[in-house]
């Protein structure tokens, strides 16, 4: 956490990836047994709390099913569609405070169950008035079937949402009708098939939702998947906005206000300073290029929003990667926190103002270079966010062991 008092930890079991769908559980998605967080005081790493998950699946890989905003956690329960809400509290406690997916308001479930109730009631005092051999049918179609009768709270806002916007593009009423079999009901299917597969905080009222096919959800290689985000406000329980991941406007609010998807902490001063397109014009630049080289713009800007919802702590604010001090070969490293292939060569930083020269070289692996050449590696890098200091972890795919050097200024 930014006050540096508490961090978070993951442990869970193996994952069951042919586990049966129960209790509202989605198909397809693994199970695992026991998801614990732990909550430890850094000081002397006593666990003050813990979050258990039982039989369900969150994505712990580079905290894709985790968001830590502040003092707000989100946990995405992939398996059973559910955005749990925590806060951390200064006591050292974690504490529920709402879930969102089945129910989107506190009092649904509530309302519903005694909606549920009296439904039976109701039906029940109809069966004295029906013949005794229609009775049985007529209580088996009566009972009202919570699992199956309805959506999920955020999927009926979803529809909604989309309904209401495609209703609106038009103020003739035969046009609104062939606008909707052809935008939302021929497409239906495919809306009540989406699951949410990631979430971030974009402030502390509001989410960046994606939600995907169960296949992306799962899979190593989503970006392959069609995809969607939806911006969702916790306090009103509304959708705000819902683009496609290739929509063009979506792009525009991407490069053009880019710092507003990296949340940060109010309290954080230093990760105010992390280069990007939106305030950086050496960013801005490379960013233009590469968009002006690409052959396809659809799959140019499909690419660039593959990365949304950001992952929390998934960028170094250390000056080392500050675009308007250094130049470098961000193919081969940048500010994100993500593996990328490596070289026996090192990687150079330049300066990016006259006399532009060499500044200083970080190499990845062994000091000697690798004795196979052939063998693919991957290096991945934790610099310190405010001082001299790097670690570089190298790996190869043969199952050789990791390279870990640490990196100082003399």
């Amino acid at each position: 956490m930014e006050s540096n008092q508490f961090g978070l930890f993951a442990t869970s079991t193996a994952q069951i990836h042919d586990a049966p769908a129960v209790g509202g559980a989605v198909q397809g998605v693994p199970s695992i047994e026991k998801i614990t967080f732990h909550l430890l005081r850094m000081e002397d790493g006593e666990i003050l709390d813990k979050k258990v998950f039982s039989n369900d699946f969150v994505n712990l890989t580079h905290n894709m099913g985790v968001f830590l905003y502040d003092d707000l956690l989100a946990i995405v329960s992939l398996r059973y569609q559910t955005i749990h809400i925590l806060q951390i509290r200064d006591s050292g406690n974690l504490v529920d405070v709402r879930a969102i997916g089945e129910f989107c308001r506190e009092d649904d479930e509530l309302f519903l169950n005694s909606n549920a109730q009296g439904m039976s009631l109701s039906d029940k005092n109809k069966q004295h008035q029906v013949p005794e051999n229609n009775v049985e049918n007529h209580m088996h179609q009566g009972q009202p079937n919570m699992g199956n009768s309805f959506l999920s709270g955020i999927k009926q806002r979803l529809l909604s949402f989309i309904f209401q916007g495609i209703w609106n593009e038009e103020t003739d009423d035969t046009l609104r009708i062939q606008r909707l079999r052809n935008k939302f009901y021929f497409h239906f299917q495919d809306y009540v098939d989406l699951i949410i597969w990631k979430v971030q905080f974009l402030d502390r009222h509001h989410l960046l939702i994606k939600f995907g096919s169960v296949d992306g959800g799962v899979s190593r290689n989503a970006d392959h998947h069609p995809a969607f985000v939806a911006v969702y406000n916790m306090a009103t329980t509304e959708i705000v906005s819902f683009y496609q991941n290739s929509a063009d406007e979506l792009y525009m609010l991407f490069e053009q206000f880019g710092d507003h998807f990296h949340v940060t902490s109010r309290n954080s001063m230093y990760m105010n300073f992390v280069s990007s397109h939106s305030n950086n014009i050496h960013a801005l630049e490379q960013l233009r290029s590469i968009k002006d080289k690409a052959s396809n713009s659809s799959q140019f800007v499909k690419k660039m929003l593959a990365s949304l919802p950001f992952s929390c702590q998934s960028q170094s604010p250390s000056p080392y990667f500050d675009q308007s001090l250094f130049r470098f070969d961000d193919k081969l490293i940048s500010a994100a926190d993500r593996h990328r292939q490596s070289t026996d060569h090192p990687i150079k930083f330049i300066l990016r103002n006259p006399p532009h020269t060499l500044k200083f070289k970080i190499k990845p692996g062994p000091e000697a270079g690798s004795m196979d050449g052939r063998a693919k590696k991957i290096s991945s890098f934790l610099f310190h966010p405010i001082l001299p200091f790097a670690l570089s972890i190298q790996q190869t795919l043969f199952l050789q062991p990791s390279v870990v050097n640490i990196h100082f200024r003399r």
